[in-house]
């Protein structure tokens, strides 16, 4: 018989709806059992594509015994972490200073009142691994609680002071542009000068840095250009990236990007697709554009719901196996191949005709050995590294192998579309469309858009967190509207349609209301009318994704630029103010805050665009990466962006206003003139 999970549309606790294990969603009917019957709450948080999240809930939460023994002792609460960032970043916190270390599968113990007194994150079914079994670990939890009760009361308000204390940071001055070089100084410090990257293993993908140095002024970059450079050559040609398929992994086991954890999330491709695409624009390396170009396809391809939202994420696991689903043999590959060159061909030179690729030199471009890189197959790399001439016939190649991939079982669908995650997809496909010219691309940004503001929505029009099966709840965090700011402005400059303009701003208006802390600075995790949590947090770090406060102040800064409206700037910079220590000194987690606060430091630039055919302007905007650009375009006489208002053509042609702070230059018409102006700025 199904539990209370059956009720929920995280496809994570849909996947325990059938357990044993009387688990309850998060919420007050699950916290007021445990007050009313003074219970321990038993809390494990995970995320439908984690491989060891499956592990545990095969080994424990499907074991009778083991069930049995949680329903008579525990309240036990499911939580998907996708959809309740507020819950997993305050027990994660706690499951660090209990034990130095996080991850997920989180489990964490709690008393009546909600707050934690133990924890840890995967737990074996039994000893033999030299590890505490969960059930002996849940025994002495209980042993704890029943026997050490006063003390466990007398940590508590340590342990929530401690949850609380990134709220109460006072802050100090926004760090000048000296103390800014030195951030990335120490995070250049930590590059791998051999793989890409920066650290060892696991290596995630750290597109927020590699955005951070490209986004530097020419004089600036030095020698961070060579680990971009690096970084992006790295990942593309490693197995972290989908050969076949297009889309990257959520990070690599080793240093070298070679072994994924096959897990493929949604925030992750959004990211590298606009790291890949700004990678082209500053490098002019056609690889970096195919990987933007192939990493979006795969999005439309695979990852979009009918409705126009993107789903969130795959699994790593088939049929029960970690990474099934991509790996493969010599003689599969061979099979495969010969198979297709079979099939019948166009005559040569006919229009349809295939380059026929030879079996051997595909094994060789994709590193395959009968001995295989992963448990005895292989995970398909470009053994030559990025720049290697790919042989004849690779598309022939790719195109079989593709299908025959297809005809395998895949790995699980998270097809739950978070909001926050949807605009960093929205970003993405905006930019790339309008700078690559793919009309495909700026109506999917244009229709996902559309359904986050139409749809993900609860009947006062604020945003919600979640949709899935026709269902969107949960309250908006934070991140969601930051990320929705950014990505709304991006589409603005992509499109030129001033609705997202309107909507960007009106979105702002609402981050500072409902989020904004108007004594400290800074912007707060849950809005005012969110549930009662044992702490309200600032979340900060930006790693894997930026946080929303990070998000919250490139947005805001943006925003001013383009509507000369100054409050924003300094709600902005109460953010750089608020959290720029910490991040002057670890510069590798807060990268998208650093960008922030280059762009703040940066020569901005606002360039009004006035006219009827405005292309051969636009194109000079477009043509190159100005990171420290905001662009606005419209007929003669339009008032919105306020960087329009008053703007007219010269003589009756389209002409551009190079600005700044709202005092422009003359205004041109001649798109050479407009290219020498944009290039004076960034020199």
């Amino acid at each position: 018989m199904a539990n209370r999970l059956a009720a929920e549309t995280s496809p994570y606790l849909l996947q325990h709806r059938d357990n044993p294990v009387d688990w309850y969603p998060w919420g007050a009917e699950a916290l007021d059992r445990a007050r009313r019957e003074d219970l321990p709450i038993l809390l494990s948080v995970g995320y439908s594509a984690c491989h060891w999240c499956h592990v545990m809930e095969r080994e424990s939460f499907e074991d009778e015994e083991t069930a049995a023994f949680m329903n008579a002792n525990f309240v036990s609460i499911k939580v998907d972490r996708e959809e309740r960032p507020d819950v997993d970043a305050i027990y994660m916190e706690a499951v660090q200073a209990f034990t130095g270390q996080g991850g997920w599968p989180m489990t964490v113990f709690l008393d009546p009142e909600g707050v934690p007194f133990y924890g840890g994150t995967y737990f074996p079914p039994d000893d033999s691994r030299g590890m505490p079994s969960f059930r002996m670990v849940m025994e002495a939890v209980l042993e704890a609680f029943r026997g050490q009760r006063e003390e466990i009361r007398g940590r508590a308000g340590t342990m929530v002071g401690r949850l609380e204390a990134p709220a109460k940071l006072a802050p100090g001055g926004v760090p000048g542009a000296e103390r800014l070089a030195e951030a990335v100084t120490t995070l250049l410090g930590r590059a791998d000068p051999a793989n890409g990257g920066f650290g060892r293993a696991p290596k995630f993908p750290p597109a927020s840095s590699l955005e951070l140095i490209m986004s530097r002024g020419p004089g600036s970059r030095g020698e961070g250009l060579e680990q971009v450079e690096r970084t992006l050559d790295a990942m593309l040609a490693g197995g972290i990236y989908d050969q076949l398929g297009g889309g990257f992994a959520r990070y690599a086991v080793d240093s070298a990007w070679l072994v994924p954890h096959f897990e493929k999330m949604l925030y992750d491709n959004g990211l590298l697709a606009r790291a890949y695409l700004h990678g082209w624009q500053v490098f002019g390396h056609e690889r970096y554009r195919r990987v933007c170009e192939e990493t979006l396809d795969w999005l439309l391809r695979e990852m979009r719901g009918p409705e126009g939202g993107f789903y969130s994420a795959y699994d790593a696991d088939s049929e029960g196996v970690e990474g099934k689903f991509y790996v493969w043999t010599p003689d599969e590959i061979r099979a495969t191949l010969e198979a297709a060159a079979e099939a019948p061909n166009a005559e040569p030179g006919e229009v349809g005709e295939v380059e026929r690729p030879d079996p051997g030199e595909i094994l060789t471009y994709y590193g395959v050995t009968e001995a295989g890189n992963f448990e005895g197959k292989n995970i398909l790399h470009l053994a030559d590294g990025a720049a290697a001439a790919p042989p004849a016939g690779l598309d022939a190649a790719r195109s079989a192998l593709l299908a025959a991939r297809a005809e395998r079982v895949p790995p699980g669908l998270d097809d739950k579309r978070l909001t926050s995650w949807n605009a960093l997809a929205i970003a993405a496909l905006a930019e790339a469309g309008a700078v690559l010219g793919r009309d495909d691309y700026l109506e999917a940004a244009t229709g996902c858009a559309d359904f986050v503001l139409g749809t993900i929505r609860d009947a006062d029009s604020r945003l919600l967190r979640t949709y899935k099966d026709g269902r969107a709840h949960l309250n908006a965090y934070l991140e969601d509207h930051a990320f929705m700011i950014e990505a709304l402005l991006v589409l603005y400059e992509s499109t030129f349609d001033p609705r997202w303009f309107a909507a960007a701003r009106e979105l702002a208006e609402t981050m500072i209301e409902r989020f904004g802390d108007s004594e400290r600075g800074g912007f707060f995790s849950t809005s005012t009318d969110h549930e009662t949590l044992i702490a309200r947090r600032k979340e900060v770090g930006d790693h894997p994704i930026p946080a929303g406060n990070s998000a919250a102040a490139l947005g805001l800064l943006r925003l001013a630029a383009l509507s000369g409206e100054a409050r924003y700037g300094e709600r902005a910079r109460g953010v750089l103010a608020l959290f720029g220590d910490p991040a002057i000194g670890h510069p590798d987690s807060f990268a998208h805050f650093l960008r922030a606060l280059d762009f703040d430091h940066a020569s901005t630039r606002e360039v009004a665009l006035v006219g009827g055919d405005l292309s051969a302007l636009e194109g000079v905007v477009r043509a190159t990466f100005r990171p420290n650009v905001v662009v606005a375009a419209g007929p003669a006489g339009a008032t919105e962006p306020p960087l329009l208002d008053a703007r007219t053509e010269i003589g009756g042609e389209p002409a551009a206003y190079v600005c700044e702070g709202f005092t422009c230059n003359l205004p041109v018409t001649d798109p050479a003139a407009l290219e020498q102006e944009l290039a004076n700025v960034e020199r």
